[in-house]
């Protein structure tokens, strides 16, 4: 980009920063705006991010002067929010968690498989039905499969459906290929509102049942908080700001997230599960926040630290993921496709809300953000924490959370399996 005849030029790596920059200055202004009472908040920069990505990917793939080297900073740049986002919440939500997970170990599991299954039943009635209007029955089946991954905005099981398309096609490679394009193409689909209605729910709902937040806080706390121990040992900080144990925890999350366990009896050649970044990075952030110190050494980074890094982890996330999305988004968009992705979203929020308030008679604070995690939506659990003014909504995500992310991969390939 060449600015006043060319005293100013900004181009390679400078362009991706400055585009970076633009879309967080744009995206927290329109985050900003209420309407009563509601508010995007960080997930405004996802929608800037679309926009960038829809109308500005060609110019920035130029500029780096290769679409590989565009897809593959946009991919350092979501992961890297990621990791920081959900290893933040999980040494928030540490020193209750497991006292949390105690109490309704079993609601979670029930709430966490309840949500991913009435996705997946919405899914196969969209097909059934859809079907019918589609002359290529197959590559409808691999696109509601990846429409059912971007409604609960979920990567692993995004790609464990194109890797049990790849091998149920396996014999022909052409089709194997043109299915997992379909799977990539119905994750990009329905991931916008897979985003936005979730942090809308949550926003949205509390105002429909005209809830106190003030009382709903307190039930949260009375179910989550127990006595943290307090320790009166002399600890020693590794820094000042606990960059140090973050990191650590970070770096044997990421390892524990690459475990694979074949789920076929190719082993670890065919369809693998393992919790992913974000399941590693969580898991060993709630340990090292539970037990929050080794010895005298501190490993539990500042409140001020983890809040920065939360914020600066979302944020990142959305830019990484909104740019890649926005551009095929509206190259493959189809009203009926982006409907049938909604209802995906919708309907297992709907009936999450309902067995986690009516059936297990969890609080408000406490069902929203099983919900967040049942929906493995990042964003939205950002979203709640704004909304609920508390953090302890984190201990009900990170429940939750690694329950529905072997659920939905389990679904997104059995869905395949089924039906191909």
């Amino acid at each position: 980009m060449n600015l006043l005849n060319g005293v100013i030029k900004i181009s390679d790596v400078s362009y991706l920063i400055f585009s970076i920059m633009i879309i967080v200055a744009l995206g927290y202004l329109l985050g900003r705006i209420t309407i009563k009472g509601v508010s995007l908040g960080t997930a405004g920069v996802f929608v800037v991010s679309l926009l960038y990505g829809a109308f500005f990917y060609e110019k920035l793939t130029n500029a780096l002067q290769s679409a590989e080297i565009a897809h593959n900073g946009l991919k350092i740049v979501e992961n890297l929010g990621l990791v920081f986002f959900v290893t933040s919440v999980g040494f928030i939500a540490g020193p209750k968690f497991f006292k949390n997970l105690k109490n309704n170990f079993k609601s979670y599991i029930l709430l966490g498989v309840a949500i991913i299954l009435s996705g997946g039943l919405t899914c196969v009635l969209c097909y059934l039905i859809g079907s019918r209007f589609e002359t290529d029955k197959t590559q409808f089946l691999a696109l509601m499969d990846g429409l059912l991954s971007g409604s609960l905005t979920t990567t692993p099981g995004f790609s464990a459906a194109k890797e049990t398309v790849r091998n149920v096609f396996s014999s022909n490679a052409a089709m194997a290929n043109e299915l997992e394009s379909a799977v990539t193409v119905g994750y990009g689909i329905a991931y916008l509102f897979g985003v936005i209605g979730v942090v809308l729910f949550v926003q949205i709902l509390p105002k429909i049942v005209h809830a106190d937040m003030d009382e709903e806080r307190k039930k949260l706390a009375s179910v989550d908080t127990g006595a943290v121990k307090k320790n009166n040992l002399r600890l020693l900080d590794i820094d000042d700001m606990g960059l140090g144990a973050f990191g650590l925890a970070a770096v044997i999350g990421l390892i524990i997230g690459n475990i694979r366990i074949p789920l076929t009896p190719q082993g670890l050649s065919g369809t693998c599960f393992s919790l992913t970044t974000t399941g590693g990075a969580l898991i060993t952030a709630l340990v090292f926040g539970h037990f929050s110190h080794i010895g005298r050494i501190n490993i539990m980074p500042p409140k001020s630290t983890l809040g920065c890094l939360r914020e600066l982890g979302l944020m990142i996330f959305l830019i990484g993921a909104g740019v890649a999305g926005g551009a095929n988004f509206v190259k493959y968009f189809k009203p009926v496709y982006f409907l049938y992705g909604a209802l995906m979203t919708l309907i297992p929020m709907i009936i999450g809300f309902i067995v986690a308030t009516r059936v297990l008679k969890l609080s408000l604070l406490n069902s929203l953000g099983s919900i967040t995690g049942g929906m493995t939506s990042t964003p939205a659990l950002g979203t709640l924490i704004h909304v609920a003014k508390t953090e302890d909504v984190a201990s009900a995500y990170a429940a939750t959370y690694p329950i529905a992310l072997l659920a939905v991969v389990l679904v997104s390939q059995f869905m395949i399996v089924i039906f191909a």
